[in-house]
């Protein structure tokens, strides 16, 4: 049944991708194309921030002038802090975080933030909808192999003694608690937190009353409705590995978020090996599948970000049984190492 669709919606991609047309170059995976007219009324702010290890851009498109300046720069000034203040409990480097009380407290219970409780429960589940592919234990290996501080192939010993360690069924949640049983075990959020982030500031935006928003936070991008002029937003996917900023399609989306999780992101090349930072935690190394980019369309960015994460993990014969029953789950582009693009679900093009 899937290898008859498979085939259909990749014939019919192929003659979609042919017709868009070179808009703008940029750099990275997911960027933001198109813009419309403005009223007299209109404002538009848009601001930039290192956050999350990466570029964090928050606009706010204001249609009718409902905001002023000084109140929409105050409401940016608060997303951005609901940004660092979330990092500062959910990172697994900076010391004293919760994550990072938890990593260390020999496998005793720690009372953490109720935020931390629920990006916890997210990661578990996904680790149920994935067989187990997806878990938040593997901690000890993501930061055995630090993509993008050390260019090092582990020692297999090395390997070994830290994959020994992920297994999140002996993760406990008990009220606010959360307990390893593996004293020796360590939680990584970098998965999925970006993504709960980037939900947290799309519901604070709206309780503002702000109705027509981009939050992009390195590429785990949320819409909240459309354009100021009531179209779509247009949200390039690029080629994996490509330098020329080519892109292999551009998304039409409103109230929805688009994340890409890629084999490309970070890594290292050795003896014609790429060596990239999404590892499987049964074998402890870079995943091996014929997914080399994963870009999900979903009802929330965290759903999109755990999802994006799977079909890499998944490769493309396990990915649509996974993310088609997946709730929140809307579209997909998978990007295969042989070039293929293959879509699920609900994904629109521009045409």
């Amino acid at each position: 049944m899937y290898k008859k669709m498979h085939r259909k919606i990749l014939t019919s991609q192929k003659r979609i991708f042919v017709l868009i047309p070179v808009i703008m170059l940029v750099s990275g995976l997911l960027f933001l194309l198109g813009s419309c007219a403005k009223s007299q009324a209109y404002q538009q702010v848009s601001e930039t921030r290192l956050l999350l290890d990466t570029y964090c851009t928050i606009t706010i498109h204001d249609s009718d002038g409902s905001f002023d300046a000084e109140a929409l720069a105050d409401i940016l000034d608060r997303a951005f802090e609901i940004c660092r203040e979330l990092e500062e409990h959910f990172s697994i480097t900076i010391e004293g975080s919760d994550i990072w009380r938890i990593n260390h407290a020999g496998g005793e219970p720690v009372e953490v933030d109720f935020r931390t409780i629920e990006v916890i429960k997210a990661g578990l589940e996904f680790g149920d909808l994935s067989g187990g592919m997806f878990d938040i234990t593997i901690g000890r290996l993501s930061r055995l192999w630090d993509f993008g501080s050390s260019n090092r192939i582990p020692e297999t010993s090395e390997i070994d003694e830290a994959q020994m360690t992920v297994d999140y069924s002996q993760l406990n949640i008990n009220g606010n608690f959360v307990q390893l049983d593996n004293a020796e075990a360590w939680i990584d959020l970098g998965a999925i937190a970006k993504g709960y982030i980037a939900d947290k500031i799309a519901r604070f935006l709206t309780e503002q009353g702000i109705t027509n928003a981009l939050i992009d936070l390195g590429r785990d991008i949320f819409a909240i409705g459309s354009r100021s002029d009531g179209r779509a937003w247009r949200i390039g996917v690029a080629k994996p590995f490509d330098n020329n900023n080519e892109y292999v399609g551009v998304l039409e989306i409103t109230e929805a978020s688009v994340v890409s999780s890629g084999i490309y992101e970070r890594g290292f090349e050795e003896t014609g090996v790429w060596y990239h930072h999404i590892l499987n935690p049964q074998t402890g190394m870079p995943v091996r599948s014929d997914v080399v980019s994963a870009t999900v369309i979903a009802k929330s960015a965290v759903i999109g970000e755990g999802l994006s994460t799977i079909a890499v993990l998944a490769g493309s014969e396990k990915a649509p049984e996974i993310l088609l029953q997946a709730p929140g789950f809307i579209g997909a582009v998978l990007v295969l190492e042989n070039g293929e693009v293959v879509t699920l679900g609900d994904v629109r093009f521009a045409g």
